[in-house]
């Protein structure tokens, strides 16, 4: 039997197999599920068959193991499975071993089929061999490419946002030692610093919870009895101060006792609400709202504006896919976009919670966070 035939014929046993071995690769983080585990395995199978059925020539055959197998305008399921992999957590060792786990388990259920190998079944053999090299050389090629990209994304996030608060914070200090009399200006100027050194803190926050989130399976919270609804209120009131110009509503239907981590809560409103008020058409309404059901707590920001695009909204909390989703190849205006959005998915996680985002042209965008009561 062809090899290529094999394959097409034993697919699952070939997933299942791959699957079981994935499953033993420790990662931190959330245990990945079987459609996790079994990620673009499925797809790469069949470029492999689709290789093997593919005449080659000899110079073809030549190139391919040097490495420079033809190349593809769009992004491979070997490309694609390396970012899903980094992401996840894995090491560039534990995804190379996922490929020799894969060549072993399809030679050894292909040979067990075998009694006399041909000149038909070894020419096969190369080939698949040579199949597998290609993939995972596309997969290490693009893991090195997210990690690079991993590193220019912090990088980029750092320098962009800590620039402007920390030159402020220069800038009235600056002022302030200029002038040993602190009048109704200096005082205004004083209240920049201490905006702008907030601001900054947060950012720093930001950064470090990011690095947290990737050391264990959530961030970490410590719960106690906490009103929410005052919470949320409270940070409304906040929004309002720092932008007196928009038009930021509460609508509150409930009250809202809770074992909450008060702090991490109050971030996660923040971060939404200032998101929605930056994002959001000018001069049109934010609206607020804290409602309950039996179950849960359900707190929404809601604005009117561009919507969020098509390819963005998958990765709306994850900055790394958001950055490394195909055709983006600099930082460009994704400079700006920060890590609140991914922090205040972090903090609904850790508290048992879901966060979802509807967004279209008509009826705006909408981020609905659901806690458990």
């Amino acid at each position: 039997m062809r090899l290529s035939t094999f394959i097409d014929e034993n697919v699952e046993p070939i997933l299942q197999a791959w699957e079981d071995f994935a499953r033993t690769i420790a990662v931190p983080g959330k245990t990945l599920d079987a459609d996790a585990l079994r990620d673009h395995a499925g797809q790469m199978l069949q470029a492999i068959v689709n290789d093997l059925d593919t005449p080659q020539s000899k110079q073809q055959q030549l190139e391919k193991s040097q490495g420079n197998g033809p190349a593809s305008d769009r992004q491979t399921a070997a490309q694609a499975h390396a970012v899903t992999r980094l992401m996840a957590g894995f090491t560039l060792d534990q995804m190379v071993s996922e490929y020799r786990a894969l060549r072993t388990s399809v030679l050894s259920l292909w040979m067990c089929q075998m009694n006399v190998a041909g000149a038909v079944e070894i020419e096969d053999l190369a080939r698949f061999h040579e199949a597998i090299d290609q993939a995972l050389t596309e997969s290490i090629a693009n893991y090195s490419r997210a990690q690079e990209a991993s590193r220019t994304l912090f990088l980029g996030i750092l320098g962009h946002d800590l620039r402007n608060p920390l030159g402020a914070i220069l800038l009235g200090a600056d002022m302030l030692l200029r002038n040993g009399e602190l009048c109704d200006k200096f005082v205004a100027v004083a209240g920049q610093v201490h905006t702008s050194a907030k601001r900054a803190n947060r950012i720093v926050g930001d950064l470090l919870d990011f690095t947290r989130s990737h050391l264990g399976p959530t961030l970490p919270v410590r719960l106690q009895a906490v009103d929410l609804v005052a919470a949320c209120k409270r940070i409304v009131s906040e929004e309002r101060a720092v932008h007196p110009l928009s038009d930021i509503r509460c609508e509150v239907t409930c009250t809202g006792g809770g074992r909450f981590d008060e702090a991490r809560m109050e971030q996660v409103f923040s971060n939404l609400i200032s998101n929605a008020v930056h994002h959001g058409k000018s001069g049109a309404p934010v609206t607020v709202a804290f409602t309950s059901d039996a179950e849960s707590y359900v707190f929404s920001v809601h604005n009117l504006g561009q919507p969020i695009a098509d390819d963005v909204l998958p990765f709306i909390f994850d900055p790394m896919g958001r950055f490394l989703r195909p055709g983006v190849s600099d930082l460009g205006p994704l400079a700006g976009i920060g890590l609140g959005l991914y922090i205040a998915s972090q903090i609904v996680a850790a508290h048992g919670g879901q966060i979802d985002v509807t967004s279209s042209g008509r009826k705006g965008t909408t981020f609905k966070v659901r806690l458990p009561r």
